[in-house]
């Protein structure tokens, strides 16, 4: 057991908006998205058998992203907000917040997504 990688995955939904002013098609007009984040975390298993308890993941993201972002303007909180500076800025503030990330994708459409990875 003692060559095993273990993480754990946690899976996030939230609603905004957002425009892109450079944008030649649509995407320059204001529209929004049903985002899925998917954060995963990894480590060595704990004295109780776990990388880090799924309630303790949840409630770092329900507070640190999920949160603030829902039903809002992504222009808002990011000048440029792509999925990929999108994506750059939840692992920012996961990161800050404790959670020990190996990978987060999130996904702008349900057949696009973009993806982090750590020590990538």
């Amino acid at each position: 057991m003692a060559s095993l990688r273990t993480t754990v995955t946690c899976t996030f939904t939230f609603e905004a908006a957002h425009h892109l002013p450079w944008h030649p098609g649509r995407c320059r007009a204001v529209h929004g998205h049903s985002y899925r984040l998917d954060v995963t975390v990894g480590g060595p298993l704990d004295e109780r058998g776990v990388v880090l308890d799924f309630d303790e993941v949840r409630d770092v993201v329900a507070r640190e992203v999920v949160g603030p972002w829902d039903h809002t303007d992504l222009n808002e909180v990011l000048d440029n907000p792509t999925a990929e500076l999108v994506a750059v800025r939840a692992w920012e503030l996961l990161e800050s917040a404790g959670l020990p990330l190996e990978r987060l994708r999130l996904w702008e459409t349900s057949r696009a997504w973009v993806e982090l990875v750590a020590g990538a």
